[in-house]
């Protein structure tokens, strides 16, 4: 398992480890900023300069672990750890994209899109915290490489992956306005995404290198 790896891998695997779980800290208050634009739409523009300062974090993480693992390449050589390289730039590239996903959910605030006084703001609220509990969760189980809590997390988020679904298809088939339709759709359709990834991160504790990113695909589409 991938997860070995990190266990195993010496210093330079639990740093890179480190930088990681820095991104996902990144990640979770890049959410939380967007999140709390949606729902308090006068100060989504403000927002928006930490959301930028915070996504450059992330990204500025994933170039530095990508050159430590040049520099790991390099000075080993042949002994280098490939595998340990091919799953760390695969779970700093899912670190990576939360972020992206957490930007797209502050352009809905950005373009004038506000829950504050949303007939479902009790609903739209309970996913906020679900989406940033996650991504704490997965933070803490990815540092504490807790096997046994990835495979419960992954049965967990499978779940909350067929209920986003299922609000984005009750959005297709919605009578009622478009505007709030398309921005419940794309809402939920981000944070899908969001929980893709994480699942991502996940299976580098459970599973072997050539099956990382197994749950990015639709079960359907799952061998």
């Amino acid at each position: 398992m991938v997860f070995e790896l990190f266990r195993g891998g010496g210093v330079r695997a639990t740093e890179i480890a480190d930088h990681i779980a820095e991104m996902l800290g990144d990640c979770r208050l890049t959410l939380e900023i967007a999140f709390e634009a949606l729902f308090d739409g006068e100060n989504a523009r403000s927002l928006g300069k930490e959301i930028r300062k915070t996504d450059v974090r992330v990204n500025k993480a994933e170039r530095a672990i990508r050159r430590e693992l040049v520099v790991h390449a390099s000075v080993r050589g042949a002994t280098a750890n490939i595998s340990m390289i091919l799953a760390s730039m695969s779970v700093a590239k899912d670190a990576e994209r939360i972020g992206d996903y957490a930007k797209n959910i502050w352009d809905l605030a950005a373009e004038g899109i506000d829950f504050a006084d949303a007939p479902d703001r009790v609903m739209l609220e309970a996913w906020r915290h679900r989406v940033l509990d996650a991504v704490g969760e997965v933070t803490r189980v990815f540092v504490e490489r807790d096997t046994e809590a990835a495979h419960d997390r992954l049965k967990m988020f499978d779940d909350l992956v067929d209920e986003c679904d299922a609000v984005i298809r009750a959005q297709i088939r919605s009578e009622g306005p478009a505007r709030d339709a398309v921005a419940r759709a794309l809402l939920f359709r981000y944070i899908k995404r969001v929980i893709a990834h994480l699942m991502n991160i996940l299976t580098s504790l459970v599973m072997p290198i050539d099956r990382l990113d197994y749950y990015d695909e639709k079960k359907a589409d799952r061998e």
